[in-house]
């Protein structure tokens, strides 16, 4: 689930449930690949709390919600393509 906490026009900050530093260092480094990304952090409390805040600012060429979009259409990719190489490696 996620929850937007802050919106403004080149910066968003949004609470997910369920998601590791794994997860949400993965995330802030494809972020941070984009040229129009200029901060991409996350946070985690405490460990039981199990809720993720993540926090992504832009430049005035590109909405953070875009950068997250394309961040995940990404990261989607890269493990789609990971996926059939597994999977032709096993048989």
């Amino acid at each position: 689930m996620i929850k937007i906490i802050e919106e403004s026009k080149n910066k968003v900050v949004f609470n997910v449930k369920g998601k590791t530093h794994g997860f949400c260092n993965i995330l802030r480094k494809e972020l941070l690949k984009d040229k129009h990304v200029k901060i991409a952090a996350y946070r985690i409390d405490h460990p039981l709390v199990n809720e993720s805040e993540i926090m992504v600012e832009t430049d005035d060429q590109k909405e953070p919600k875009v950068a997250l979009v394309d961040a995940a259409k990404r990261l989607k990719k890269v493990a789609d393509d990971l996926n059939k190489e597994f999977t032709k490696a096993i048989r």
